[in-house]
């Protein structure tokens, strides 16, 4: 049992990096991939939640879509606050 954590996050981080997103060199738990000049989608991971965030919507859907294939997933709608910081959006 000890190990189920680890396995889980290996499993997670390969699934992550075949899909051509990049492991972040100061937080393992943040992947990122830039899909063109004006658009980078990010993946932030802790414990069990996950946060994606993205300039485009459609990019965000195409890897919920490509996550939830893999891994046993749930929606929870969006993100109100993370880690005890308030999240504010500016969509114009």
């Amino acid at each position: 049992m000890k190990q189920s954590p680890k396995q889980w996050y290996k499993k997670f981080d390969t699934f992550m990096l075949n899909q051509g997103h990049k492991r972040s060199l100061y937080d393992y738990c943040v992947y990122f991939r830039h899909v063109s000049n004006r658009i980078s989608i990010f993946l932030l991971l802790y414990v069990d939640d996950m946060l994606i965030t993205s300039q485009s919507n459609k990019e965000i859907q195409e890897l919920k879509l490509k996550l939830k294939s893999t891994f046993e997933m749930k929606e929870i709608g969006e993100a109100r606050k993370i880690l005890g910081i308030a999240i504010s959006r500016d969509i114009q």
